[in-house]
């Protein structure tokens, strides 16, 4: 009994009270400071970037108080100038807030290179196979007179003979010389 009395009494009543007020105020305090804090509902829309070079892209970003950093460097596209911008994360047009860091793929400035794979004395069809399976194309095949018919007698780079390990940028033209069949 004597414990409800307690509850019910002036000085826990106004100890409830000074606590609720102190911990409301606080409460009140701590949501006002993160709304200022966090910039709530203050968002900037992200710059469409694909295309830009990445000398422009960091004016474009500072402008609009974004920041940004190169997390890869893709497979080289020729449809896109020497490093320009392929992908961005977040995607344009999406809202971020300032200072937010934009994270961009880039275009490198050339194809890297590959070895011509070892294509002399096989067919006509497992070179080509070989070539494409290597990230090049085909180029010009010629024909001259020897036995080996549809048989690859040369591998020709830029008008030059080369030989199979030869380094070329990836997606070149590797013109054949390839045998038709005749004795000589």
């Amino acid at each position: 009994m004597n414990f409800l009395k307690y509850f019910f009494s002036k000085y826990f009543i106004k100890q409830a009270f000074i606590a609720s007020v102190i911990s409301s105020t606080i409460i009140v305090v701590v949501f006002v400071f993160l709304n200022i804090s966090t910039n709530h509902n203050n968002y900037i829309s992200v710059p469409d970037l694909k295309g830009i070079l990445i000398s422009d892209v960091e004016e474009v970003l500072k402008e609009n108080d974004l920041k940004f950093e190169v997390s890869d460097s893709a497979f080289f596209n020729p449809d896109f100038p020497k490093f320009s911008v392929l992908e961005q994360i977040p995607d344009a047009s999406s809202k971020v807030k300032k200072n937010r860091k934009i994270y961009l793929t880039i275009n490198p400035s050339n194809y890297r290179n590959v070895a011509i794979p070892d294509i002399i004395q096989i067919t006509k069809r497992s070179a080509i196979a070989a070539l494409l399976s290597s990230d090049l194309e085909v180029g010009e095949i010629t024909l001259i007179d020897n036995i080996g018919k549809d048989m690859v007698i040369q591998i020709i780079f830029d008008n030059e003979q080369v030989d199979p390990g030869f380094l070329v940028p990836k997606k070149s033209k590797i013109d054949l010389v390839l045998g038709n069949g005749i004795k000589l």
